[in-house]
């Protein structure tokens, strides 16, 4: 049964691939990782702090790759992203590093778990605790490939946080649905215990963690796996996002019954003509998934009321893929504004469930309409 859903699989994926073409060449190789190159005038430099279940498993290389490891292996990478760099993109070198036109790695460090700790604890530029976003990556996404989208958001962003990839071991293939949905499965416990010591640290700031595609499944599940094991106070720490998540959506009420209503409201990220996310539905047998939701439905309305879900369709956003499963990376380069507004206004929709729509040319939310008398966008 396994290996003719693979093909199945395949079948689907080589059809849509044949009109979609990826962001580079080819698919990015773990040499980028173990270049020492100097930034040029004008770049801005990132520094990426990992925690992984993925094994250094390449020869040669001092980066993950796709094997399972036994423990959570920590590291640190300095990324520079070139003067020229355009948002919400990633500019791949075609051939040898260019630091003046790519990405590029400026510095790598393996750290052990004592000097992550102490690293990622630092204090803010303002003296304050430093913010920190979790991010994990989605299905079909090498380690390298995710560092670097991870120094793109932040970039984009120009907000004084500390940037943590959570890294679980997927395949990196088209073909490899069904293992890294055992990967991320395998990584829950993991993600757990990295929420907890982060939200132990008195010298953390708010914490805010994103979960994209298969990656958004993980982050669910290591909410309840949270909120069984009695660690709500961890739960009170987070500020979630779940970007584009391929969770079947009555799976996703079941874990929202057992997780709860959180504050601020857990954000769910959606886009219904989001191809990928179509393509995981015809796979599951035709079965909805919570990040192609159409926010015009009554039924998602009552679903963000039920479970104090805000549920935004960020459709209007420009996709940076074929498949347009990658709209949330736009949202890095206009966060400060909605944080400034969400900061200064709490009356504002963005502190509020319900369903809304993003308007990309204004930064802002509405509602598609009111649900049984309640207004959702409070105006």
């Amino acid at each position: 049964m396994r290996a003719a859903l693979q093909r199945l699989l395949t079948v689907i994926f080589v059809v849509l691939a044949g009109t979609a073409v990826s962001g580079c060449a080819s698919r990015p190789g773990p040499e980028l990782l173990d270049t020492a190159l100097e930034p040029v005038p004008g770049a801005k430099v990132v520094t990426v702090y990992v925690a992984t279940t993925r094994d250094r498993n390449i020869p040669g290389s001092k980066a993950f790759g796709e094997a399972w490891g036994r423990q959570t292996g920590y590291a640190a990478y300095r990324i520079s992203l070139p003067p020229d760099h355009k948002q919400g993109q990633i500019e791949w070198p075609n051939g040898k590093p260019d630091p003046a036109h790519n990405f590029v790695t400026v510095e790598q460090r393996p750290l052990d778990h004592a000097a992550f700790a102490s690293t990622v604890a630092r204090r803010g530029a303002s003296g304050q605790p430093p913010k920190v976003w979790v991010f994990v990556h989605g299905f079909n996404t090498n380690f390298q490939e995710a560092v670097y989208r991870l120094a793109q958001m932040v970039g984009d962003s120009g907000t004084d946080t500390v940037p943590i990839l959570f890294a679980w071991p997927s395949a990196g293939t088209v073909t490899g649905y069904v293992a890294d949905k055992d990967a991320a499965t395998y990584s829950r416990d993991a993600l757990a215990n990295l929420l907890t010591e982060l939200a132990q640290e008195k010298t953390t700031g708010k914490i805010t963690l994103i979960g994209h595609s298969m990656g958004g499944w993980l982050t669910a599940e290591t909410l309840r796996q949270l909120r069984i094991a009695g660690r709500g106070k961890v739960l009170e720490r987070l500020q979630v996002v779940l970007a584009a998540p391929d969770i079947d959506v009555d799976v996703f009420r079941e874990q929202m019954a057992v997780v709860g209503r959180m504050d601020p409201p857990l954000t769910v990220l959606v886009s219904s003509d989001d191809l990928a996310l179509r393509v995981s539905g015809r796979i599951a047998g035709a079965r909805k998934r919570l990040g192609a939701l159409d926010v015009d439905d009554p039924r998602v309305q009552e679903l963000a009321l039920q479970y104090d879900l805000r549920i935004i369709d960020i459709s209007g956003l420009q996709a940076s893929d074929e498949f347009k499963h990658d709209r949330f990376v736009g949202l890095a380069a206009i966060y400060p504004k909605l944080q400034e507004q969400q900061d200064s206004r709490p009356d504002l929709q963005l502190r509020r469930a319900g369903a809304f729509v993003f308007n990309a040319v204004g930064t802002t939310l509405s509602a598609p309409f009111s649900l049984a008398g309640q207004a959702l966008t409070g105006e």
